[in-house]
């Protein structure tokens, strides 16, 4: 009986061996997850899509009774036209960018001027600002080479883009082919991903309309095109709003045509948009819906943004909130699962359960 006991494990030394196998698998999903990189993020972007293209399919087949294969036909067509759309005009933007390439600098060499004229030098012992002035003496090759590597980016994400849509289709099928279960993890993976995405998508595109239509009415350049990152950078919680509201910055400082008044309103009408649909309306339309405390969504946007780069941020808070998901429903792990929820005490009596 004895020799039975000091053969049992304790419940101290059962929980370090669960917390180290917890640390091990981590750091191996981790590994695995970046040397995987360029199969998972067109995989995980195909999965992503999905959800967001899976109420318009629903819509056609309920309202205008179109057979599932023709639904998924001109779903698909619709996001390939959106696609293109937004291709257009980032190429457009670029191209308009590269042309007035020399127009934006000689604007910027000319305030620099300006602010060097309103310092005293003479006070801080410099005779001549000479040396100030040389610091904006960038070179047509450094132009270029940015240039070229936004090109190259560009052919990297419409590359990547063809094998997401081979995913997305084959997943689309698949989803029609399959009967929707009204239980258990995947529904509810499912239902709480479908919430998200779907609340996203109308808050994001109406914030990015408002921005767009802002900037436009201000009379800034590139005003649609900065109403577009909006609603990108929307996808990525606090960071995201935050970029979107300072990225026009430099465009309405360059911009001579531009009153004082102007240049302010830039920044602050769409910080207020982003302040009253992301702190007023945001709350209220998602709920719970992710059920993720605000210090795990920043650790998983600099955990994701490391192995997965940008494309990581975006997809950051839904996979947290799936693999909350997942631990919730194993019972060794549900306090880890409550700790990503905000409750390191567990979890609350309603959650985990089906």
């Amino acid at each position: 009986m004895d020799k039975g006991q000091t053969m049992t494990p304790s419940n101290s030394e059962q929980r370090i061996r669960t917390v180290c196998l917890l640390i091990l698998s981590a750091v191996a999903i981790g590994t695995a997850l970046y040397w995987l990189r360029p199969i998972l993020i067109p995989f995980v972007l195909a999965v992503f899509f999905t959800y967001c293209l899976a109420p318009i399919i629903d819509l056609q087949r309920r309202y205008f009774h179109f057979p599932r294969a023709l639904a998924i036909v001109t779903t698909v067509l619709l996001g390939c036209v959106a696609l293109a759309a937004v291709g257009v005009l980032i190429s457009v933007s670029v191209g308009q960018i590269t042309a007035n390439a020399g127009a934006y600098q000689q604007r910027l060499s000319e305030m620099f001027d300006g602010l060097v004229a309103a310092l005293p030098l003479e006070r801080w012992g410099i005779e001549s600002s000479d040396q100030l002035t040389s610091v904006l003496d960038i070179p047509s090759e450094a132009i270029g080479g940015v240039l070229a590597g936004t090109a190259s980016g560009i052919m990297n994400v419409v590359s990547r883009g063809v094998l997401v849509l081979i995913f997305m289709i084959f997943l689309l099928i698949g989803r029609g082919g399959a009967k929707q279960q009204g239980g258990g993890v995947l529904a509810e993976i499912e239902t709480g991903v479908k919430r998200y995405v779907i609340a996203m998508l109308l808050l994001s595109a109406a914030t990015g309309l408002l921005v767009g239509l802002t900037l436009q009415i201000i009379g800034l350049e590139f005003a649609w095109l900065f109403g577009f990152l909006t609603f990108l950078l929307n996808f990525i919680p606090n960071i995201g709003s935050i970029v979107a509201v300072l990225l026009p910055l430099p465009v309405a400082l360059l911009s001579p045509e531009l009153s004082v008044t102007a240049k302010v309103l830039v920044v602050v009408i769409p910080g207020a948009i982003q302040i009253v649909i992301g702190n007023g309306i945001a709350p209220k339309v998602m709920g719970d819906a992710l059920d993720l405390h605000p210090i795990v969504v920043l650790l998983s946007l600099i955990f994701f943004g490391m192995i997965w780069g940008i494309v990581g941020m975006f997809l950051a808070t839904p996979i947290t909130a799936v693999i909350r998901i997942l631990l919730a429903k194993i019972e060794m792990t549900r306090p880890l699962a409550g700790l990503l929820a905000g409750h390191p005490a567990g979890l609350p009596p309603e959650v985990g359960q089906t």
